[in-house]
C-alpha cells in the first residue's frame, strides 16, 4: 500500500532540505502523542541510521538509502533489522519512506511524503499533518528571526533533557544554531560541558553567545519539607552562581534567558488580570520564583540582557498536565477539578519555544515575560475542550478532597485548586504572534485530533 501526503511551505528548497539534514529534525517532526522516543539520530540523510525506542523494549531501525539520496530533492529511509530488539518489527512490517522536495518558486517548496507500508492511511494521516505543520511553522519562525537580524549563535542550555529543554534544543539546532548542553553527568562529545550547579567552572560559558537556563526540580508532588527544599535549592543558588559565571566571563554571553513561572503571582489571584507589573504573591512558590528571578542579578549588573520567562501551564502530550489528563479523559473519567471555576493560564509548547527564541534575538525582550496564551480558560472550560477534542464526555468532576489527599493541602492549593488570569502584556507590546492562541487548536495539534 502506498500513502502520499503533500503541502507547500513558504521557504526555498535549499532551506527546507537543509532543515531536514540538521540535528533535531526528527525530534521536531515526531508526533508527541505517539509512544516513540529517539535513541539515536541519523548522522546523514544519505546513508545514516536512526534508532527509535518503541514500547515493550522493541526498536525501529531506520536506514537511509544512498540510492534514494538526491539533494535537495529527495532522501529515503526504510525499516531494517539490526539486533534482536528490532527483528520483530522488521519481520512484521514493511516501511519505505521517500521525502521529496520540489521548487514551486524562489520562496516556496512542495514537500511530499510517499510511504510504502501495510499501515493504513487513516492511521498515518494525523502524523503527516503534524509533521508538515511543524515544518512550516518552524521555518517561518526561523525566517522571522533572520529578518530581525539573528545569525547563527552558540547557545548554552541547562535542563536540556526536560520537556521544554529537549524540544528547544531541537528547534535551535534545526535553525542552524550550535547548542552546548550543560550537563551534570559525564560529558559525551564537544557539544556538552560538565556543569556543577553549586560549583560551576569559571570557564563554563567561555565562547558562548547566549544562555538558556531551564534546570530546576519538578514542582509536582506533595509539598513536604524535603520537596520544597528541592524546589528552592535547585533554582535559586544555581541560578545566582551561573549568572555570576556569565558576568565574569570575558568571552561569555550577551544574553541570559532564565526560566521562571507564573506562580510568582501567588497560588490564587481570583479574577485579577495579571501583567508583568502586577504584585507578587506571598506563598511558598511565589517567594521561590521571586528569589529565582532575583538570582539573575549578577548577569544584569554586568550589562548582560536578562529575560525571565514566566511560563504558564505547558500543553504537550509528551509531559506536564496534558500527559496526565489525556488517559483519564480517553477513558471517559475526566472532568472539572475542585469546582472548575479557577483560571488556567496555559501555553502551547511550540509557542513557548518561539518566546525563548525571540528572547535570544530581540533586544526588547528583557525583564519578566509572561509566557501564556492571550486566552486563559477556566478549569471547567479546559475539561470540556479536552473532552470535545478526544470525543469523550467530561462528566466526572473531581472534588477538592481528591487532590488534597494526594498532594496535601498546600500542594493542592498551588497545583490544582488555585488559578491566575495572566496576560502576556510584554509580548503584546512588541506585537508578538502566537502559533496557537486558542486552547482547542493547541490540543488538537498536540494530540493529533485534527478536524477534517
Amino acid at each position: 500500500m502506498s500513502i502520499q501526503h503533500s503541502s507547500v511551505v513558504a521557504a526555498p528548497i535549499a532551506d527546507v532540505f537543509a532543515w531536514h539534514a540538521r540535528p533535531g529534525a526528527f525530534t521536531r517532526l515526531a508526533p508527541p502523542w505517539q509512544p516513540i522516543s529517539l535513541r539515536a539520530e541519523a548522522d546523514s540523510l544519505e546513508n545514516g541510521t536512526a534508532v527509535l525506542q518503541l514500547p515493550g523494549g522493541l526498536s525501529w531501525v531506520s536506514r537511509h538509502d544512498p540510492e534514494g539520496y538526491s539533494p535537495p530533492h529527495r532522501f529515503v529511509d526504510e525499516l531494517t533489522a539490526a539486533g534482536p530488539s528490532s527483528l520483530p518489527v522488521a519481520a512484521l512490517l514493511n516501511w519505505r519512506h521517500s521525502h521529496e522536495f520540489a521548487e514551486v518558486g524562489p520562496t516556496q517548496t512542495r514537500v511530499t511524503d510517499r510511504v510504502t507500508t501495510p499501515i493504513g492511511s487513516r492511521a498515518l494521516r494525523p502524523m503527516f499533518r503534524y509533521r508538515h505543520r511543524q515544518l512550516a511553522e518552524d521555518l517561518a519562525a526561523h525566517r522571522q528571526a533572520t529578518k530581525h537580524g539573528m545569525t547563527p549563535m552558540t547557545i548554552a542550555v541547562t535542563g536540556s533533557s526536560g520537556l521544554v529543554g529537549s524540544a528547544l534544543c531541537a528547534f535551535l539546532t534545526t535553525g542552524g544554531h550550535t547548542v552546548i548542553r550543560l550537563v551534570r553527568r559525564e560529558v559525551h562529545g564537544p557539544l556538552e560541558r560538565e556543569w556543577n550547579p553549586l560549583a560551576p567552572s569559571a570557564t563554563l560559558l567561555d565562547d558562548i553567545d547566549a544562555v538558556v537556563h531551564l534546570a530546576g526540580a519538578s514542582i509536582a508532588g506533595r509539598f513536604t519539607t524535603r520537596h520544597k527544599r528541592a524546589i528552592r535549592d535547585s533554582r535559586v543558588e544555581p541560578t545566582r552562581l551561573l549568572a555570576g559565571v556569565a558576568a565574569a566571563s570575558r568571552s561569555g554571553p550577551k544574553v541570559f534567558v532564565s526560566s521562571s513561572a507564573i506562580g510568582i503571582y501567588g497560588a490564587d489571584r481570583g479574577e485579577e488580570n495579571l501583567s508583568e507589573n502586577s504584585s507578587h504573591g506571598d506563598d511558598f512558590l511565589a517567594r521561590v520564583v521571586s528569589d529565582w528571578e532575583d538570582a539573575t542579578s549578577p548577569a544584569r549588573a554586568a550589562g548582560i540582557r536578562v529575560a525571565a520567562i514566566r511560563t504558564g501551564i505547558v500543553q504537550s502530550a509528551h509531559g506536564g498536565s496534558l500527559k496526565i489528563y489525556r488517559p483519564l479523559f480517553t477513558l471517559g473519567v475526566g472532568g472539572r477539578i475542585a469546582g472548575g471555576h479557577q483560571w488556567v493560564s496555559w501555553i502551547d509548547i511550540d509557542d513557548l519555544l518561539d518566546i525563548y527564541n525571540r528572547a535570544l534575538f530581540d533586544d526588547r525582550v528583557a525583564g519578566p515575560v509572561n509566557a501564556v496564551s492571550p486566552h486563559p480558560v477556566r478549569n471547567a472550560e479546559y475539561a470540556r475542550t479536552l473532552a470535545r477534542v478526544l470525543r469523550r464526555p467530561a462528566i466526572v468532576p473531581v472534588p477538592a478532597l481528591g487532590p488534597r489527599m494526594i498532594l496535601g493541602a498546600e500542594g493542592s492549593r498551588n497545583l490544582v485548586e488555585g488559578g491566575q488570569f495572566v496576560n502576556p502584556a510584554a509580548l503584546a507590546a512588541i506585537n508578538h504572534t502566537f502559533r496557537r492562541e486558542d486552547l482547542e487548536s493547541s490540543l488538537r495539534h498536540q494530540l493529533g485530533r485534527y478536524l477534517r
